[in-house]
């Protein structure tokens, strides 16, 4: 990978020693349990764990499907008091954070249960730090602040995609700033994931591609990082391929377990890769966009991701032509070369968001708006993100102006 540009050289060597560092931090990756119906063997593992007291952290859509009613009545017989938190919201909020840890310490909780989606996890991360570290949730923005660690968390994802049951880092955000904060740190991490299969099923198909879609971009980030390593590379790789093979047997098919299982298995290989080597430019272009235009995560990534592949492919186009290997993408490039078959990965993602009738561009995206969209989007990824090829102000917009929708 070469800059193209000397003035990015203090940061290429600031991320070169960030690499260096990460690759020594002694990772726990969760406990994890895997298997349908696998939520009905969680009251036992919190029982095995001396917890009598927790917080259940999930959203009102899960307590009216009712996801956890047999988990609940479970652990009423085995003498588990349960309080319900089902106030997060998509992108949860610093207030919704503030309501849960409330919750958390008005209940005397000693673990936190979260079932739901990214944000209901992510919502549960923050809220079991703040329980343990008094001070405002903003306070933890940032690499490595959360002194206290957080009270033990059980991850229970019911979408494939945020990978959230396997990482380090949680989103919050600031409605009236139009941003979104992240937070990493290794206390972070769940204690227990729990991968059932039985929840995912019957997934409408918009929410099936779009968490598969974000779970394909966070294997491909971590990727064509700087900051890859050969074990974030191995996981990277194997979660590509699944989600190419079973993203659209699941789309097709709600009701397709092995597809559900597979997916659910891709998205935390794909948590586990990037947890280690990081995002990029794609992540931090739609969370700018979904702060501001409240955009799903996932869906902002699959629109922005191809964009970004294109922008980057000068910098990275060995790592991309892999990638396009694993998946098996020989088929579809224009000859054997690494820049054909980076070409066909770039391609191939804008035939499954076509196919999965993700739009090209961002609805919603204001030309006045650009500016700060991509300004907000350097600033997360400056320190951040060990990103294949560094973006200038100019660049940027010129990115999202490809993202406007047609006149």
């Amino acid at each position: 990978m070469v800059l193209a540009n000397a003035r990015y050289w203090p940061l290429q060597a600031y991320m070169l020693a960030f690499k260096g560092v990460t690759a020594l931090l002694p990772m726990r990756w969760p406990k994890l349990i895997s298997a349908p119906n696998a939520l009905a063997s969680l009251p036992a593992q919190l029982q095995s764990d001396g917890v009598s007291r927790v917080l259940l952290v999930t959203d009102a859509t899960i307590v009216q499907l009712g996801f956890a009613n047999d988990w609940l009545v479970s652990c009423q017989q085995q003498g588990i008091a349960v309080d319900v938190f089902a106030d997060v919201c998509p992108d949860p909020t610093v207030s919704v954070i503030e309501a849960g840890t409330r919750a958390a310490q008005q209940h005397s909780a000693q673990a936190i249960v979260a079932i739901g989606g990214g944000s209901v996890i992510d919502a549960a991360k923050l809220i079991g730090a703040c329980a343990l570290n008094p001070v405002a949730v903003t306070k933890l923005v940032g690499l490595f602040k959360v002194r206290r660690g957080m009270l033990p968390l059980y991850a229970v994802p019911t979408t494939a995609g945020t990978g959230s049951e396997a990482t380090i880092a949680a989103v919050v955000t600031e409605p009236l700033r139009a941003r979104k904060l992240a937070c990493i740190d290794l206390r972070l991490m769940p204690k227990v994931a729990v991968l059932d299969p039985q929840l995912s099923l019957n997934l409408p198909p918009a929410i099936t591609a779009a968490t598969g879609m974000d779970a394909l971009t966070h294997a491909i980030e971590a990727y064509v990082s700087r900051n890859a390593l050969a074990r974030s590379d191995e996981k990277a790789l194997q979660a590509a391929r699944l989600i190419h093979t079973w993203l659209p047997k699941a789309y097709a098919c709600d009701a397709h377990e092995q597809a559900r299982v597979q997916m659910a298995h891709a998205a935390f290989l794909a948590g586990q890769a990037f947890t280690q080597a990081g995002v990029g430019y794609i992540h931090a272009i739609a969370h700018s966009l979904g702060a501001r235009y409240h955009i799903p995560h996932g869906l902002a990534n699959a629109i922005v991701m191809p964009h970004v592949l294109r922008f980057s492919m000068p910098a990275c186009t060995t790592r991309m032509a892999q990638l396009a290997r694993v998946m098996g993408l020989e088929q579809y490039a224009e000859g054997s070369s690494d820049t054909a078959l980076a070409q066909a990965l770039i391609e191939r993602i804008d035939y499954l968001n076509q196919k999965f009738s993700i739009p090209s561009c961002v609805q919603q995206l204001e030309l006045a708006d650009i500016p700060a969209i991509v300004t907000a989007a350097r600033n997360e990824a400056r320190f951040t993100y060990a990103v294949p090829r560094y973006m200038s102000q100019v660049e940027g917009e010129a990115l999202l102006k490809g993202m406007l929708p047609p006149q």
